[in-house]
């Protein structure tokens, strides 16, 4: 003490240095803000100035004498701040701005923080004679960093998904426990299957739904679960803040008057102390309530506290409406898509066919089909449209029914998707053309498409792809192929090569899989890809279809598919011999005449009716009369008992038949006219060898397609 006065007495005459350096000595322990302490060499304090004493709101001598971390009892972590004193003491190397928290006794008890810097004190000889420790407090600034961090955070991972339950989830997994020891949240439940939200002030009929809770680690929240339903809770800070839409902070004990059992109960056992209840609200309409609790030892909220609660609401609100309008376009779209689909993808009589559907969390356009054509045969079709929304299931119900009408023509796999294209090319120009300020503008157009026939009478299939995936053969003995052919360029896109078909041989029994990629899951990266991990799930022949379907459904868990999941499988069947009848003809005018010979018999033998079987005869004899005139040989007839009667007569002529309407004086022409009134549909379909003109007539008895398809997906 005799030091520190010697330096505050400035003699006569004195050095000048001694006026400046008493004077700076005298305000950095009257009257400087910043705590100061001196320490000596055992890191006792020495002399601490009054800011230090009104930090601590001890007297002088309560403190001089004491180690620093004795001094500071209420240190979070005195080891640590006493460690890093003798360090800066051991090595000079001074620490600058060290951020310590304390239970501060001018505030209640409430921790503080203070910035901490420690500076070595020596001689002009070297010799340490201790430390200078200043202390800053900067609560204030650091609990408003906290909460800016707090609110970038939320920002950042609140909304991440356009899904409302994941969104409310993100919230309370961002606050707790940074922010709150407890945190949930109540949501419309309407709002969570995309509907609006009532306007203005909740009723209190009003279902809300608790969407998120999270309580930080060792804290067990009783009450209502997640998930659970109930009419609004008019608890009263909830039932004003729901009200006028503002926040509520709120002090609670177990005896609170307006707690009821549950959660009184949930207040007794986490020890919560204070409340704070901010609506989530966006122009005037309530999707929610948020709620966050402060429990046990924390810092009870203040109203700094309220405002970031505001915010962070504010910012959930939009996300959750943002997740709530993307629910309802994309339940709108899958609607629209789910009623462009076929309800029961036929069944033939020499196919058997099971479906999985699975649309994707990002939306898409998948779709399947199963066509049947004339001879027995059948189409079997998986495509898809890139994007999401209504507009991408429009345009699959565009080219869906594009290929149906397609169908009815007896293309070729290859000709048909070429057709197709051009349909697509011409809705990627109107796409295009749109103003630039639609939102279906920046969106470009592609789809893919692959394109199947199966021929029972051959036992072949014919494929064709348009940049789609390819598909799969499990042969009956269990043996599996990748029908990888030339893709072909997607639909719509820039032109590229032609597509091409192949085709290939199929035995009765064999199953074919037609899917899109999101089918299967990512496979590991050890693997040989995807259409392996398919093949291993599908190489069972003896499994029932449906069965192999919902095995395939069992892998698809993972959220982060790229489109709808399609699987469209097909497994054929022999084609009953008793129903075909094949016969070459001359060509030779006497042809029509055993032609329709053959057919009264083999009629009889089927046991069809007088009336179809007189029908029949006709339609075969004007058939083999116009391959005669126009075609080419060899002549065959063929007819074929499914479910309609089909008469087939191929010649090797590439001539097209033509529909003629004759007038009356007319010898000839009339053949075609008669074939169309008689047959239920006819038709030209053109191959290598030449061409099958055909015709189907209805049988008395035919199974409806409904119960056919429901008897043959088993």
């Amino acid at each position: 003490m005799a030091d520190e006065d010697a330096m505050r007495r400035t003699p006569a005459g004195g050095d000048a240095g001694d006026w400046v350096g008493g004077a700076i000595l005298d305000a950095l322990f009257t009257q400087s803000p910043v705590g100061l302490h001196v320490l000596d060499t055992e890191l006792r304090v020495v002399r601490v100035n009054t800011a230090a004493r009104g930090m601590r709101g001890v007297a002088v001598e309560d403190l001089v004498g004491l180690r620093f971390a004795e001094a500071y009892a209420s240190l979070s972590a005195p080891d640590e701040v006493e460690a890093t004193l003798r360090g800066v003491l051991e090595s000079g190397v001074p620490v600058r701005e060290y951020l310590v928290r304390a239970r501060m006794a001018s505030e209640q008890g409430r921790e503080g923080i203070g910035s901490v810097s420690v500076f070595r004190l020596q001689n002009p000889q070297g010799t340490v004679l201790g430390l200078a420790v200043t202390v800053v407090d900067v609560t204030e600034q650091e609990q408003a960093r906290a909460r800016k961090r707090v609110l970038n955070t939320v920002h950042e991972r609140v909304g991440r998904t356009l899904d409302v339950i994941a969104t409310c989830q993100e919230l309370v997994d961002t606050l707790v426990p940074g922010f709150a020891d407890i945190a949930m949240v109540d949501i419309v439940d309407a709002v969570v299957h995309g509907e609006e939200s009532p306007t203005g002030p909740l009723a209190q009929n009003v279902a809300l739904r608790r969407a998120a809770l999270r309580a930080r680690d060792g804290l067990q929240v009783p009450g209502y679960p997640v998930g659970d339903v109930r009419s609004m809770n008019l608890l009263r800070p909830y039932a004003q803040a729901m009200s006028d839409f503002g926040p509520r902070l709120v002090a609670l004990s177990p005896d609170t008057s307006w707690l009821d059992v549950s959660m009184a109960r949930a207040v007794r056992e986490t020890g919560a102390h204070t409340l704070i209840v901010a609506p989530l609200a966006l122009r005037g309409t309530a999707l929610g309530v948020l709620g966050l609790f402060r429990t046990g030892g924390s810092d009870p909220y203040d109203e700094d506290d309220v405002g970031l609660a505001v915010d962070v609401a504010s910012h959930t609100a939009l996300c959750i409406d943002n997740a709530r309008r993307f629910t309802r376009e994309y339940t709108i779209a899958a609607t629209v898509q789910r009623h462009q689909l076929p309800r029961y993808p036929a069944s033939h009589s020499t196919v058997e066919t099971a479906h999985l559907h699975v649309p994707g969390f990002s939306g898409g356009g998948g779709w399947f089909d199963s066509i049947p054509l004339s001879g027995a045969r059948t189409a079997l079709v998986v495509g898809e449209v890139a994007g999401r929304g209504i507009q991408t299931a429009i345009t699959m119900g565009q080219l869906r029914t594009v290929i149906r009408s397609l169908a009815a023509m007896d293309l070729q796999p290859d000709e048909l998707l070429a057709r197709l294209n051009d349909t697509a090319a011409f809705l990627a120009a109107e796409r295009a053309a749109l103003p630039p300020g639609d939102a279906l503008h920046r969106e470009p157009f592609s789809a893919s498409c692959v394109y199947a026939v199966y021929d029972p009478v051959t036992r072949t299939c014919t494929f064709a792809r348009a940049g789609h995936a390819p598909s799969v053969i499990i042969r009956p003995d269990g043996s599996t192929e990748v029908l990888d052919g030339n893709a072909g360029p997607v639909l719509g896109g820039a032109e590229g090569p032609p597509f091409a078909a192949t085709t290939t041989d199929l035995p009765h029994g064999s199953t074919l899989a037609l899917y899109t990629p999101a089918i299967w899951p990512t496979p590991p990266a050890d693997s040989d890809g995807a259409p392996a991990l398919l093949r291993d799930g599908l190489a069972q022949p003896g499994r029932l279809l449906k069965d192999l379907c919902d095995d395939i459904l069992c892998t698809l868990r993972s959220k982060d598919r790229p489109g709808d999941a399609v699987l469209l499988l097909a497994r054929t069947r022999p084609f009953p011999a008793h129903s075909l009848a094949t016969w070459l003809l001359e060509h030779d005018p006497a042809a029509a005449a055993t032609a329709r010979a053959h057919t009264r018999r083999t009629l009889a033998d089927w046991n069809v009716d007088e009336d179809t079987a007189y029908a029949a005869e006709l339609i075969v004899s004007e058939l083999v009369t116009n391959a005669i005139r126009h075609g080419a040989p060899p002549m065959q007839l063929r007819l074929i008992k499914n479910r309609t009667l089909t008469c087939e007569v191929h010649d090797d002529g590439a001539t097209s038949p033509r529909l003629r309407h004759a007038r009356t004086v007319d010898e000839g022409g009339r053949g075609l006219f008669i074939v169309a009134q008689l047959a239920q549909r006819w038709g030209t379909r053109y191959t290598t060898e030449g061409k099958t003109v055909w015709s189907e007539q209805t049988l008395p008895t035919p199974a409806s397609p409904h119960s056919e398809s429901l008897s043959g997906s088993g």
